[in-house]
């Protein structure tokens, strides 16, 4: 059965990346990463995260093999760094992380003929609580 390590591999595969620009680009060290591949070392929540962002890839795929579209098809998800910060004081989950982005970009989207300033990571906190408020 396949594991975690063997799909990051798999995925970094296709998508024409060597060990060294995924441990670069996810901001892990290439031994922790060869580690994680050639199944000698368990990943943590957060590497997987950050492995997953680069790769566009889902963690449901990564840690189970489970994905509703084919992992080629997909583009990066790029988290902004004030999200991220947010996400990381608040302990917001991955999905809750990406719903939260997808929020954002759907009113971004509906205002595409104005600029929308970056939001910081007090901006991201703002828009979570007023969305759970909402839907809560």
């Amino acid at each position: 059965m396949a594991t975690a390590g063997d799909r990051i591999r798999e995925i970094r595969g296709k998508r024409g990346m060597t060990q060294d620009q995924l441990a670069e680009k996810a901001g892990l060290s290439k031994g922790f990463l060869s580690d994680v591949e050639n199944n000698k070392r368990n990943v943590s929540s957060q590497a997987l995260l950050r492995i997953a962002n680069v790769l566009a890839a889902s963690i449901d795929y990564l840690l189970r093999g489970e994905h509703d579209r084919p992992v080629a098809d997909r583009e990066p998800v790029v988290i902004p760094p004030g999200l991220s910060k947010a996400a990381q004081e608040m302990n917001w989950s991955y999905p809750e992380t990406l719903e939260l982005l997808d929020a954002y970009n759907s009113v971004v989207a509906r205002r595409s003929n104005r600029t929308v300033p970056d939001f910081n990571k007090e901006d991201w906190k703002k828009l979570h609580s007023a969305i759970s408020k909402s839907f809560g």
